[in-house]
């Protein structure tokens, strides 16, 4: 359920009627929209009713919501989530593009990667120094000493640094390091560490999970908004289908159709999406054309030889070429969403 709050109406009659909803054991969450004030309301919608709440001063109505992510929701949130963190605005008017390796290997290849993808116009660093990894024998990443890589090389270059966070036992501590909290695929539904996450005051990067439908990717975002963090990121990587010759399906219908049911910013991990460097650009562009607010991809100055997943792994070249098209595709699909007809 929601408030709708009629125009012009005071802060001290938007107070009144959030206080009214607490004092009742309902949560009352408030969004100041450009064009309208809303109050969302947590609990059940009949009991709202039964409040009153119509015939409060500055209450233009109630509108009941029917999606089960109620933060997530457009309804709640009717403007576009726009994230700041250092000197950039994801959801903003430029394409956020995070790059990097898959995994973190050494200080001085690390530092080289994110000079030469700051100067190709990337604004974030990734690298993951916790792995996630099928088989146990493969490398797991550096640990704590790959955070400190990450903190060394956004101290050379001024890059934001991305990582992911595998338990919720490592959330103080990768927070203390990195700058957006990374939820990886197989950890979409970690719901321990999704609260955990929650009740930090870093973004988090929620990455859909590769079996899981678009509403249970929301839900997984409700969890953190639930906890009161309202930074979350979504980020469409690829689900698993019958198809072979590329690692996943990239789902680039989820981009619209979550813009659509949310205000959440989403973006697109094209490099696992297909899972070959040659096809990365490609959909990358696609990306970038279906409205995503930017990508995440993985770059290596020799992919041959990086530690895990270089088989998708873009050469510093070949990034750079693509970040240029991504930059005019973006300035040009801003102009056609300015000028397209809601339907």
């Amino acid at each position: 359920m929601i408030v709708v709050m009629k125009e012009g109406c005071t802060k001290a009659e938007i107070e009144n009627v959030m206080q009214v909803l607490r004092q009742k054991g309902f949560g009352a969450h408030l969004s100041e929209g450009e064009e309208q004030t809303i109050v969302g309301v947590i609990g059940p919608k009949d009991r709202v009713r039964e409040l009153g709440i119509e015939n409060m001063s500055g209450v233009e109505k109630l509108v009941p919501v029917s999606n089960p992510f109620k933060l997530a929701s457009r309804a709640f949130h009717p403007d576009d989530t726009k994230i700041k963190v250092l000197h950039h605005v994801i959801g903003g008017d430029e394409p956020t593009i995070i790059a990097g390796p898959c995994s973190v290997e050494s200080r001085e290849g690390l530092i080289e990667i994110a000079k030469a993808v700051k100067a190709s116009g990337a604004q974030w660093l990734r690298g993951g120094a916790y792995k996630p990894r099928s088989s146990p024998y493969s490398f797991q990443g550096l640990g704590e000493e790959g955070l400190k890589y990450l903190a060394d090389a956004r101290e050379a270059t001024g890059l934001g640094i991305v990582s992911e966070i595998m338990e919720p036992g490592l959330v103080e501590l990768v927070a203390s390091y990195v700058d957006v909290l990374q939820i990886g695929a197989r950890n979409m539904q970690n719901f321990a560490l999704l609260k955990a996450v929650g009740k930090t005051d870093k973004p988090v990067l929620l990455k859909r999970g590769f079996s899981n439908t678009i509403e249970e990717w929301l839900m997984s975002a409700e969890y953190i908004l639930a906890e009161g963090n309202p930074n979350v990121i979504l980020c469409e990587r690829g689900i698993r289908t019958f198809e072979t010759y590329t690692r996943n399906t990239l789902d680039l219908n989820a981009v619209p159709v979550v813009q659509h049911l949310s205000h959440l910013p989403v973006m697109v991990d094209p490099s696992h999406g297909v899972g070959h460097a040659r096809y990365v650009a490609t959909m990358a562009r696609a990306s970038i054309a279906a409205g995503a607010a930017g990508v995440i991809v993985e770059v290596h100055p020799k992919p041959e030889a990086a530690w895990s997943d270089g088989s998708q792994t873009l050469t510093l070249q070949a990034f750079d070429e693509m970040a240029g098209q991504l930059r005019q595709l973006h300035a040009l699909t801003q102009s056609f969403q300015k000028t397209t007809v809601n339907v």
